[in-house]
């Protein structure tokens, strides 16, 4: 299992159909695991997933509309009830406080973990941890949304040729790196920056400048696209994007892995969202998502 994949809880938009469940996303991220936009039924794609509450570290709600997040309520109370042993930050717009409160106690339960309610009041860096700083951008949705972006901190690769040029070897290594310098060797002249992973994940929303910002050379992008372009007048009417805007807003960000998702249920063909975004110009590695697919961050670029 890579410990960077996105899995794939939920795949329809407003309505979910016999092969698509509401929304919902794991990013696993080496010991963290983010869950965005638990819509109705997301406790139990975690089960047929096999993603425990345990793996649970955050949650992440783009909006408050039901497909995006009715199933918090049960992912809180299964949280409590399987005892997770540690706290579960949640971010969500800090306009639907009363939203979030209703979900938190929508019935009875024994309250046995801490959750840590983080509201998003405005752009900016939400957290900061040594894997990842996690930042947010307001969209362009009838109610307010925001897309959120996480980045690796740049760290810096070892160059074989130029430790060996200057007799660095064995455990050598490890203390300059360590140290950033060894006798008159400094961490710079053997090796070269070495730039952070990058993931955005941008649902409900039409083409705003948050969008391409997101997306900014993101090694794996997660994006709507309910609609197709023959329906792109309907898109911009109900804040959402489609297939070939998505595509030319990855391509034109330098996305390496483009996952479309959020479909509404009146398309039949999953192949036409692939046919539309590659139309579009989108040359990296595609993904139309469908649930419980389980998509691995790209390695690094060389």
């Amino acid at each position: 299992m890579s410990a960077r994949e996105l899995v794939v809880l939920g795949t329809a938009s407003q309505v979910p159909t016999r092969r698509r469940n509401h929304n919902g996303y794991v990013l696993r991220w080496d010991g963290e695991g983010v869950l965005f936009d638990p819509g109705e039924g997301t406790q139990r794609q975690l089960t047929l997933a096999g993603v425990s509450a345990h793996a649970l570290t955050r949650i992440c709600v783009t909006h408050f509309h039901g497909d995006h997040a009715l199933g918090l309520a049960g992912v809180i109370q299964r949280v409590h009830l399987d005892r997770v042993p540690h706290p579960v930050r949640v971010h969500y717009p800090a306009s639907g406080q009363r939203y979030f409160e209703r979900l938190r106690y929508a019935t009875a339960y024994r309250e046995a973990v801490e959750l840590d309610p983080r509201p998003v009041e405005d752009e900016g860096v939400l957290d900061e941890t040594p894997g990842f700083t996690l930042s947010a951008l307001r969209l362009s949705h009838p109610v307010e949304a925001f897309g959120y972006r996480l980045v690796e901190p740049a760290g810096r690769r070892m160059v074989p040729e130029r430790l060996a040029a200057h007799g660095i070897t064995g455990p050598d290594i490890g203390r300059l790196r360590r140290a950033g310098r060894l006798g008159d060797v400094t961490l710079e002249q053997v090796s070269v920056e070495r730039p952070g992973q990058r993931f955005a994940f941008v649902m409900d929303t039409r083409l705003c400048d948050a969008v391409p910002q997101l997306a900014e050379d993101c090694d794996l992008l997660v994006i709507e696209s309910t609609f197709l372009d023959r329906d792109a007048a309907l898109a911009d009417e109900y804040g959402h994007l489609t297939a070939a805007q998505a595509a030319r807003v990855a391509r034109d960000a330098r996305v390496r892995h483009l996952v479309l998702t959020h479909f509404s249920q009146r398309y039949q063909d999953p192949a036409a969202f692939a046919d539309e975004a590659r139309a579009a110009g989108f040359t990296g590695t595609l993904t139309i998502a469908d649930d419980l697919t389980r998509v691995p961050v790209p390695p690094r670029a060389p």
